[in-house]
């Protein structure tokens, strides 16, 4: 049966207009973004299909291009149509960051720091640098690494924080494997980086372990 014949409360499109998005599972918000199905499959149908193939929402927005535009129903104008999203996504939640103190909205750097760094395959280390009221100066991705670790070297993380004339900042890394627990290297390389930069005087303010649950933040578990 075709989605046009569907009751007007089941159409995944007018079913968000008069509920919202949050009311839509995971294949109703993937079929308005596919917009048709393919013969045989309404819109649904194919969206369940292919959550089933790559294993859940997440995994297919984060999947390659060759992945991505080998499935049914997708392709090249759909791989880009997506990335442009999750792009303005990422952008979004940057001037979200940039309208006044992240310390203000902590769950909005989470949120931002997410975006940027939990699809990435390989680790690396990142920077968030504030001014003295803590506004968002510049976010910088300063050391990437095998799919395991990422090199970090407190010299570079010093330099860069000077080239902002940044007061505070905020470090933070993923974790490929999806643990966002931190290791002994992340607590040592933490303490040496809050010791360099504090004869800078630039605050650390968190670090914050990007993994495929909730992140981990060393302010609040205390560890800084």
């Amino acid at each position: 049966m075709a989605i046009t014949d569907w009751p007007v409360n089941e159409r995944p499109r007018e079913k968000l207009l008069m509920q919202g998005a949050a009311s839509l599972s995971d294949a109703e918000l993937l079929a308005i973004f596919l917009r048709t199905g393919v013969h045989g499959c309404s819109a649904v149908e194919l969206a369940r299909n292919l959550l089933q193939s790559f294993g859940g929402l997440r995994q297919l927005l984060e999947a390659n291009q060759s992945s991505f535009c080998s499935a049914k129903g997708l392709g090249p104008a759909k791989f880009t149509q997506l990335q442009a999203v999750l792009e303005m996504n990422r952008r979004h939640l940057a001037q979200e960051l940039e309208q006044g103190s992240v310390m203000d909205n902590p769950g909005s750097v989470s949120e931002y720091l997410i975006s940027q760094l939990r699809h990435l395959k390989r680790e690396v280390f990142a920077c968030l640098l504030l001014d003295n009221k803590h506004c968002v100066l510049g976010f910088e991705i300063l050391f990437q690494g095998s799919i395991s670790s990422a090199q970090v070297h407190p010299r570079e993380v010093v330099k860069t924080a000077l080239s902002y004339n940044a007061a505070a900042i905020i470090l933070a890394h993923n974790h490929p494997s999806g643990i966002a627990e931190p290791s002994m290297a992340d607590r040592q390389i933490t303490e040496r980086l809050t010791n360099a930069l504090a004869l800078i005087e630039v605050n650390v303010i968190d670090h914050i372990i990007i993994g495929s649950s909730a992140p981990v933040s060393f302010a609040e578990r205390g560890l800084l």
